[in-house]
This record gives C-alpha cells, sequence and structure tokens, in this order.
C-alpha cells in the first residue's frame, strides 16, 4: 500500500469525529490535505473551520470551506492535523512544513486534538527527525547557540520563512528523553517563538494507518 493510500485512510478515519455544527480546526501537511479533501464532502454539516497555515486556509476556500478566524470562533471542538513523528504517549513532532506556531494554536484551542499519520511515523522516541524552532530572525545566532551548549545541532532552513515573518532552525541529535521538560526548556529561550515538540498539549487520540487497518492509541 502507497504512503499517500495510508495518509489518505488515516485522514477519513479522523472524518469519523466531526459532529454535525462543528467549527473544525485545520492542520497543514500532506495529511491534513487529504483530511480536507474528505471535510469537503461533508462541509454542508459543519459550521466552518480554523486553518493553521495560509496554505491549509487556501486549499479550504477554494473547496468552498469557511475559514473563520480562530479570534472569533471561540473554543474549538476538534483540531485535525498530522506530525512528523509520535510516540504511543502521543507526544509529537511537528513543524516539518514550517507552520508549527499556528498549529500549537489551534491545538490549544481545541477540546479534542485528532493526529493522523501513517505507521511510519510511529516510534519509540522523539528526536530522529530534526526538530523545528520557529524564531524571530534577530535571534538566530543567540537560539543555535543555546542548542549547540545543550547537545543539539541547529541548522537554518534554508530560504523558508514562516507565516508570522520568522524562520525555522532545524535541530538534529536533540535529546528529548522527556519531552515536555524539552518543550519547556526550548520555549523559555529569548526569541524562541515556538517549539516543535507536542508534549505539553499532545494529541487526545493518536490514529495509525497501516496495510491493516487503522490502529487508534488515546
Amino acid at each position: 500500500m502507497t504512503t499517500d493510500k495510508l495518509k489518505k485512510e488515516a485522514a477519513e478515519a479522523a472524518l469519523e469525529y466531526i459532529q454535525i455544527g462543528d467549527v473544525v480546526g485545520v492542520g497543514t501537511g500532506s495529511t491534513a490535505n487529504f483530511f480536507i479533501g474528505g471535510l469537503a464532502k461533508m462541509k454542508g454539516r459543519i459550521d466552518g473551520t480554523v486553518a493553521s497555515s495560509e496554505a491549509s486556509a487556501k486549499r479550504l476556500r477554494d473547496h468552498g470551506i469557511e475559514v473563520m478566524d480562530i479570534n472569533h470562533a471561540g473554543k474549538l471542538p476538534i483540531y485535525v492535523d498530522g506530525a512528523d513523528e509520535a510516540t504511543r504517549n502521543r507526544h509529537l513532532i511537528k513543524g516539518g512544513g514550517g507552520a508549527l506556531t499556528r498549529e500549537k494554536i489551534v491545538a490549544q484551542a481545541s477540546e479534542v486534538f485528532v493526529c493522523i499519520a501513517d505507521e511510519s511515523k510511529l516510534v519509540d522516541r522523539l528526536g530522529a527527525f530534526p526538530l523545528p524552532i520557529e524564531v524571530i530572525p534577530m535571534a538566530q545566532s543567540l537560539v543555535s547557540r543555546s542548542i549547540a551548549r545543550l547537545g543539539g545541532q541547529p541548522e537554518l532552513r534554508s530560504g523558508f520563512t514562516t507565516d508570522n515573518g520568522n524562520i525555522i532552525i532545524d535541530v538534529r541529535n536533540m535529546n528529548i528523553d522527556n519531552p515536555i521538560e524539552t518543550e519547556k526548556q526550548l520555549n523559555q529561550m529569548p526569541g524562541v517563538v515556538t517549539v516543535g515538540i507536542f508534549a505539553i498539549r499532545a494529541a487526545d487520540v493518536l490514529l495509525l494507518s497501516s496495510a491493516s487497518g487503522i490502529q487508534k492509541i488515546n
């Protein structure tokens, strides 16, 4: 079974969590795009969406789905998004697409966070995937030095600017034995907007697709 097929099956499994009248938080990335395609088929049942990136907002609008400002939407019943890595504790690394800050805002504003992924994203320990950190541009060197002192290997994501006008530093070989504490520590660095560890606000449900079907972890 192809990776796209697995992603689509995970995305379709998340549609079962959507209730009539929901305002749905929608993530960013290839798996989230499959979810948007499925959501388009039931758009008459929902009251609108909140997007975690400009790219997802455009895709939603192209499907005729209303995109709302999160400041006016209030508490969201549900948020659906993918991940670059996930553990059985439902701790995640996100931000491969660079939308981690807005994704974290939408996740925090949601009552239920459903993470959708294919089985290859399930890991025993976070950190094989380079950890994205959104940083204010003037703090690039300061943050990079601080990360290096912690043992990580920071690298500027070349030619990339976030929807918020910031840069992304991707960190390899970061020790993430304690995801919650690492998330707190990195978030406290001056100049860091947010880090791509989603552990303080972890996923509530993890839907993993494989050739044998959907595995649900909650």
